[in-house]
């Protein structure tokens, strides 16, 4: 197919984009500002490798092989910017019998996402926080096309997995993991939460691009402040784990 899309990088063997070994393609465009993030040089909707699904399903077929017990994650930025490429993606994908995910902040609103919501395997989405105002903090958007995203999956039944990232000064606080806890518990397509702990290995890239990066001083969580955490969320009716990585 010639329909084109802007790929910011690809993974070929991915561990932690999905259940199983992956093939993760990360698409180029972001209209969330997230304060950690760790590809701010993903931001930009004119950057990036254009290719076709065409191309892009070629190349993920010839590691078939080693994705029977995993499959295709499409990550990005924001995937769902470039619905119409994904959804095509995904559709020729399980043409060749390949699981696929998205992974998404469900920024985008359901008139533009939801033919990709419907066709895709299961949803990893991510949840910058909970309570409205500081989620408009941390990332200069509204989280109301994020909890619509919850809701219409939870609606259809999609498998879903929740990605959170516990930032100091920000959503690492005792009180706002128990209201976290609380809201997903709501949820009966949740199958997992991943907590994800804050870390500095993106800092560099803010500064090659010039941006002011406001975390630069933040400390890394530790190891007991995630098992905290942990124990916290693990008081809820909900699945945790504990992701390696945020970004």
């Amino acid at each position: 197919m010639k329909t084109e899309g802007r790929i910011h990088s690809l993974e070929t063997l991915a561990t932690l984009d999905g259940p199983g070994l992956r093939y993760a393609l990360f698409m180029q465009g972001c209209k969330m500002r997230c304060r950690y993030c760790h590809n701010p040089d993903s931001w930009s909707v004119n950057s990036g490798t254009v290719k076709t699904v065409d191309e892009v399903i070629g190349d993920v077929l010839s590691y078939s092989s080693f994705l029977r017990n995993g499959g295709l994650t499409i990550s990005g930025g924001e995937p769902l910017l470039q619905s119409d490429f994904v959804y095509e993606l995904i559709r020729e994908a399980k043409h060749h019998r390949i699981h696929t995910a998205v992974d998404t902040a469900g920024s985008v609103p359901l008139e533009i996402s939801k033919k990709v919501l419907d066709e895709v395997d299961m949803v990893l989405l991510d949840i910058k926080s909970v309570d409205r105002e500081e989620h408009l903090r941390l990332t200069c958007h509204s989280s109301d096309n994020t909890l619509d995203t919850l809701n219409y999956l939870e609606s259809i039944g999609k498998r879903v997995w929740i990605r959170h990232v516990l930032v100091p000064g920000y959503t690492l606080d005792e009180k706002k993991i128990h209201a976290l806890g609380r809201f997903l518990e709501q949820y009966s397509c949740i199958e997992t939460v991943d907590l994800l702990p804050f870390h500095q290995l993106g800092a560099f890239k803010w500064k090659e691009l010039g941006i002011r990066y406001e975390l630069k001083d933040t400390k890394e969580v530790s190891m007991s402040e995630l098992n905290s955490a942990l124990e916290i969320l693990g008081q809820y009716n909900v699945n945790v784990t504990r992701a390696k990585s945020a970004g």
